[in-house]
């Protein structure tokens, strides 16, 4: 394991100029957490719209802050890009994720 520091990413918001930053991971990864990642990724989904991609959620550009975390975290549970994508479409914010032992 690394000890070197998070890099915390910062995105401005077009709306208001507002500097956001990405919210931070947990220490390690719990179930409780993984679940509610699943829940971020599936309500902050991509959606189409005349002017690009946004959240479908907020509207913000997509990915949003909430998705970016989510995706984060998942993968810091072992789950491949592939299994939260397939996660994503499945468009359940309650499915449970697959636990990966050892990630």
């Amino acid at each position: 394991m690394s000890s070197s520091a998070p890099v915390v990413r910062s995105v401005v918001d077009d709306t208001s100029g507002e500097v956001l930053r990405d919210i931070p991971l947990p220490p390690y990864v719990t179930g409780e957490d993984a679940q509610f990642a699943v829940r971020a990724v599936v309500v902050h989904a991509p959606r189409r719209w005349s002017g690009g991609t946004i959240c479908r959620n907020d509207a913000s550009p997509h990915p949003c802050r909430l998705h970016r975390w989510g995706r984060r975290v998942l993968t810091l549970r072992g789950l491949p890009s592939a299994e939260i994508d397939a996660l994503i479409e499945r468009g359940d914010p309650a499915a449970t994720p697959p636990y990966r032992p050892g990630a």
